[in-house]
C-alpha cells in the first residue's frame, strides 16, 4: 500500500460538537443544550474555529514535504516561449530601406518580439514556379507543343504555366522537384508602384542612410517530415541534418554572348535555416545596381521571354510594370525531393518574450540571502544582466551562479529562479552580502512564454519598432505566414512533485530503462504519449529489393539503447501517431547529455505493421444499425491503438504482441447491440490492394505475427450486418511527367 502520512488530528466539525456536548452533560448535567440556545451556538462556533485550526495543522506534513523538496535545489521548470517568422512591409510610398532595431514588439493575442535587427526593403516578394501541365492539359496542347518545338528550334518544348505560390504571404507546401519543370522557385521583387521601379533598384544596390550595405532578409520554411518508415538512413541516429545543396541567384537583366540570361549568386551573410534544415531567415548582401534587373516579359519585344533558363513570363501587365528583379532558388545537385512550406522577403524571427531594460527592483537592507522579484517570470538566463549600485563605483554587474553554496565570501554573485522570476544574493559566507541601502537594477532581461503563444497564421498583425538611430519607424505592416510553435506553460507544483523525487533515482542521468523512460517523458517542449526502451537494439535496414527501404533487422548489440517514442494523441483513428523530425530531435537532445559516455543512443519512432479488418455482425432488436456499426469500428480502433486506451490493459498495444482474430471477435461481441459475430478477417497490404491473412494449418483461427519492435496499424475497417466481407478496397497508383524546354503558355487564351 502507498505510504501516506497520518493526519495530526482526524476530528471534524461534527465530532468536535459531539465531544463538547458529551463534556457538557458530564460537568453540568442540569443543562441540556438545544438547537437555537445561545450556549449551543457558542459550542458550534468553538467547534468551527477548532476545525479550521486542525485543517491547518494537518497541512504541516505536506508543508514539510515541500520544504524538503525545496532543499534539493530543484525548482519548477519555466515556461517555453513560442517562436515563428513574420514578414514586414513598408509604407507603399517609401523607396528607402529602413533598418529596425531588434526586440521590436509584434502585437496580437499574445505579444512577441523580433530577435534581431532587420533591414526592411521597399519591395514585396511574390513567388512563382513553372508548373507542368496536367494530363488533361497536355492532351489539349499536343498540336501546339509540336509547333512550339519548331518555333523555338528545340527537340522538345515543354509547355508550362506561370503559377503563383504562397499567395498573400500564406504558407503552401510545394515540392519543386515534382511540380516545377526546372526545379526552381522564382521570387519576383516588386516595387510599390510602377514609377518607383528605378528608385527602388537604386536603393537595393547602394548604402542606406544609416551607413549599412544593402541586405535582404528571405525567410524560408522547409517541409520537414519523417518518412513513412522511420528507419531511413537519415533517421537512425538523430544528429545534424544533412544540408541541402542549393544556391540563391539574382537576375541581372542581361544576356551573355550565347543569348542566355546571366545571374549573380547572392552572398550569404547569415543563415539561421542551417542549410534549409529548419525554419529560419537568410540574410544576403545585394550586388550593385548595375547587376540588378530583369528581362522583358513582352513577347513582341523578346519572343524568347520566359523560355529555357529565363525567369517565368509574367502576363499580368500591372505586375510586370512593378518588377524590379528576380531571385531564384534552385538545387545544385539531383534531389528526389525539394520541399518548401513558405518563402518570403523582409522576414525576421520572433519569439514570445518581452524585454525589460534599466528597471530598479529594490534596495538592499543588509540582510543575509535577500531575494528580489524580477519584473517578469520564466526569465531567459542568457539575457539577464543584474547590476548593483556599489559605493563610489556606480552600477556594477554581478555574476549569476547556479548555486550560492559554490560561491566564496567575496564573490559578487546571485542565484536565479527562472520560473518564479526571483534573484537571491549571498549572506557573506556564500557570496558577498549586498551593501546596505544600495539599489539593485535590471540592466536587461527577457522573459515570457506559455502555450498561449502557439498562434495560428495571421494572428499577428501589428508591430511597434524604432530604427537603429532610435527614431520611430513609421507605418509598417506585418504578415504571419506560419503558425508560431513551441510554446509550453510553466511546470505546475503537482508535476514537479512527481518529477523531483524521480530525480533522486536517476540523478538526471540515463542508466537504467526506468531512467530513460522517466527522462524521455519529462522532455520539455513536447508531449510524449508513449516511451519504449529497447536495450541492445540497433535498428538497421535490410533492403528486400533494389532501391527499397526494406525491412528492419535488429541485431543484438551491446552498449546500444534505442528509445522508441510516440507523440500524444487523444483519439484513436488512422493513421497511428508518428513523431516528426523536430520531435525526435528534441527528445534526443534532452537524452544525449544524460546518457553514459559509452552508450550509443538512438531515438526512433515506431515501425507499424499495416492491417485491415472486415467483420460481419448480427444486431439485437431495438438498436440503431448505423450507431452499432460505428461503435464496432471505434472499439476495434481503441483495442489496437498504441496509446491509451489500447489493449486490455488500457495502456496501448504491447510491442510485438500477435494480433488474433479470436480476441478481436471478443472485442466486437462486447459492443452494445451486437447479438453475435460472424468472424473477423485480417488483411495485409500488397502491391495492388489487400491480401487476406490465411492460416492453412488451423483455418479456424488466424493470427498476424508482429515483430518485437513493431505495432499494428489499423488502416481499413469494413463492418457490415450479415456475412463478413472477403475483400477490401485499394488505392490507385500515381503518375509521372517528362521534362523538356520550358515554354510559357496561357491557359485562358490557348
Amino acid at each position: 500500500m502507498p505510504i501516506r502520512p497520518p493526519a495530526l488530528d482526524d476530528r471534524d466539525f461534527a465530532a468536535l460538537v459531539d465531544e463538547l456536548l458529551d463534556r457538557v452533560s458530564a460537568h453540568t448535567p442540569e443543562w441540556s443544550p438545544r438547537l437555537g440556545d445561545p450556549g449551543r451556538t457558542m459550542i458550534e462556533l468553538f467547534a468551527w474555529l477548532a476545525d479550521t485550526l486542525l485543517y491547518r495543522a494537518n497541512l504541516i506534513p505536506e508543508r514539510q514535504r515541500l520544504a524538503f523538496l525545496r532543499l534539493l535545489g530543484v525548482g519548477l521548470r519555466p515556461a517555453i516561449p513560442a517562436s515563428g517568422l513574420v514578414s514586414i512591409g513598408l509604407d507603399p510610398k517609401k523607396t528607402e530601406a529602413v533598418s529596425l532595431s531588434p526586440f521590436a514588439t509584434v502585437k496580437g493575442p499574445v505579444s512577441f518580439e523580433t530577435q534581431r535587427e532587420i533591414m526592411v526593403l521597399p519591395v514585396t516578394g511574390q513567388a512563382y514556379y513553372k508548373r507542368s501541365l496536367t494530363a488533361e492539359e497536355k492532351a489539349a496542347f499536343t498540336d501546339i507543343e509540336a509547333a512550339l518545338s519548331q518555333i523555338y528550334d528545340a527537340e522538345q518544348a515543354t509547355p508550362y504555366v506561370t503559377t503563383p505560390q504562397f499567395a498573400q504571404g500564406q504558407a503552401e507546401p510545394i515540392d519543386l522537384v515534382a511540380q516545377a519543370i526546372d526545379e526552381c522557385l522564382w521570387i519576383a521583387l516588386l516595387a510599390p508602384q510602377p514609377e518607383l521601379v528605378d528608385a527602388v533598384r537604386e536603393t537595393l544596390g547602394r548604402t542606406n542612410a544609416d551607413g549599412q550595405s544593402p541586405l535582404i532578409n528571405i525567410g524560408a520554411v522547409p517541409l520537414i517530415q519523417m518518412p513513412d518508415r522511420f528507419f531511413g538512413p537519415d533517421a537512425l541516429k538523430i544528429g545534424p541534418r544533412a544540408r541541402l545543396p542549393f544556391t540563391w541567384e539574382m537576375s541581372t537583366g542581361q544576356l551573355n554572348a550565347n543569348g542566355q540570361p546571366t545571374y549573380v549568386p547572392l552572398q550569404t551573410v547569415t543563415d539561421s535555416t542551417q542549410g534549409l534544415t529548419q525554419p529560419g531567415v537568410f540574410r544576403f548582401s545585394l550586388p550593385a545596381p548595375a547587376f540588378i534587373g530583369s528581362l522583358s516579359n513582352d513577347v513582341q519585344t523578346d519572343p524568347f521571354a520566359g523560355t529555357g533558363d529565363r525567369p517565368p513570363r509574367l502576363d499580368d501587365p500591372e505586375t510586370d510594370a512593378r518588377l524590379v528583379t528576380w531571385i531564384r532558388l534552385r538545387p545544385t545537385e539531383a534531389l528526389a525531393h525539394f520541399e518548401l512550406s513558405w518563402v518570403g522577403v523582409n522576414a525576421v524571427e520572433i519569439d514570445q518574450r518581452q524585454t525589460v531594460r534599466d528597471r530598479v527592483i529594490g534596495t538592499s537592507d543588509g540582510s543575509a540571502n535577500p531575494s528580489y522579484a524580477l519584473p517578469g517570470q520564466s526569465v531567459d538566463p542568457e539575457t539577464l544582466v543584474v547590476e548593483v549600485d556599489e559605493p563610489d563605483l556606480g552600477y556594477r554587474p554581478w555574476r549569476m551562479i547556479e548555486d550560492l553554496a559554490l560561491a566564496g565570501r567575496d564573490d559578487k554573485v546571485f542565484q536565479l529562479d527562472a520560473e518564479a522570476g526571483t534573484v537571491t544574493f549571498g549572506d557573506g559566507l556564500r557570496g558577498q552580502r549586498l551593501p546596505v541601502g544600495r539599489r539593485i537594477r535590471i540592466a536587461r532581461m527577457r522573459a515570457g512564454g506559455s502555450s498561449e503563444g502557439n498562434l495560428p497564421p495571421g494572428s499577428l498583425t501589428e508591430i511597434s519598432a524604432v530604427t537603429l538611430r532610435g527614431a520611430p519607424a513609421g507605418k509598417l505592416t506585418v504578415q504571419q505566414p506560419i503558425a508560431t510553435t513551441g510554446g509550453a506553460a510553466a511546470e505546475d507544483l503537482a508535476s514537479a512533485e512527481q518529477r523531483i523525487p524521480a530525480m533522486l533515482r536517476h540523478r538526471d542521468r540515463a542508466v537504467t530503462a526506468t531512467d530513460y523512460q522517466q527522462l524521455t517523458a519529462d522532455t520539455p517542449g513536447v508531449r510524449v504519449g508513449r516511451v519504449e526502451v529497447l536495450p541492445r537494439f540497433r535498428p538497421t535496414q535490410v533492403p528486400t529489393q533494389p532501391n527499397s527501404m526494406g525491412e528492419l533487422k535488429a541485431p543484438d548489440m551491446p552498449g546500444v539503447v534505442s528509445v522508441m517514442v510516440l507523440p500524444y494523441r487523444a483519439t484513436a483513428a488512422a493513421p497511428n501517431p508518428r513523431p516528426d523530425r523536430p520531435f525526435l530531435e528534441t527528445v534526443h537532445a534532452h537524452l544525449e547529455s544524460r546518457r553514459p559516455l559509452g552508450t550509443e543512443l538512438y531515438v526512433i519512432g515506431c515501425q507499424y505493421r499495416p492491417l485491415g479488418l472486415s467483420v460481419g455482425v448480427e444486431l439485437l432488436d431495438g438498436f440503431n444499425r448505423d450507431s452499432v456499426l460505428l461503435a464496432v469500428r471505434t472499439a476495434l480502433f481503441d483495442f489496437l491503438w498504441p496509446l491509451s486506451p489500447g489493449d486490455l490493459t488500457g495502456q496501448g498495444w504491447r510491442l510485438g504482441m500477435t494480433v488474433r482474430d479470436r480476441e478481436l471477435e471478443t472485442v466486437v461481441a462486447r459492443v452494445d447491440g451486437v447479438r453475435s459475430v460472424d468472424r473477423v478477417n485480417l488483411f495485409t497490404p500488397v502491391t495492388d490492394g489487400w491480401a487476406k491473412v490465411e492460416n492453412p494449418s488451423q483455418p479456424s483461427s488466424v493470427d498476424l505475427a508482429i515483430a518485437p519492435w513493431e505495432l499494428p496499424e489499423l488502416l481499413a475497417v469494413v463492418v457490415t450486418e450479415g456475412p463478413t466481407p472477403e475483400d477490401l478496397s485499394s488505392l490507385p497508383p500515381g503518375n509521372t511527367t517528362d521534362l523538356g524546354l520550358g515554354v510559357p503558355v496561357v491557359m485562358e487564351v490557348c
